[in-house]
């Protein structure tokens, strides 16, 4: 029996979703029976944000290179801008979005 392609799909999306949802609940499956949060799990709520973030920016410009022009200036600018709006208007939208279009405009009208 040969399946075709649209049935793959579906059992993908099935099985995505099957994955998702029970890590969704899982934590509270596993912490029901608690009445306050376990310490490790307050830490980690702590700590994992910032880890995740530096790990993205670290990911993002890991192809930057500072011997070849424009020398990373709009990677520089954008990453800028997203830290300058983020902490002024306090709204991740507005910052990614921000960084995003002046990227974009710097990559596509200045450093042609």
């Amino acid at each position: 029996m040969q399946l075709n392609e649209v049935t793959i799909a579906t059992v993908a999306i099935v099985i995505m979703a099957v994955i998702t949802i029970s890590l969704r609940l899982a934590p509270f499956v596993l912490f029901k029976n608690h009445e306050k949060t376990p310490k490790a799990v307050l830490y980690l709520g702590d700590v994992l944000p910032s880890a995740i973030i530096a790990m993205l920016v670290i990911y993002c410009l890991r192809n930057v290179s500072l011997f070849s022009s424009p020398f990373g200036i709009p990677e520089i600018v954008a990453c800028a801008i997203v830290a300058v709006l983020q902490y002024w208007k306090e709204n991740i939208i507005i910052s990614l979005v921000g960084g995003t279009v002046i990227y974009m405009i710097l990559i596509q009208l200045v450093f042609v």
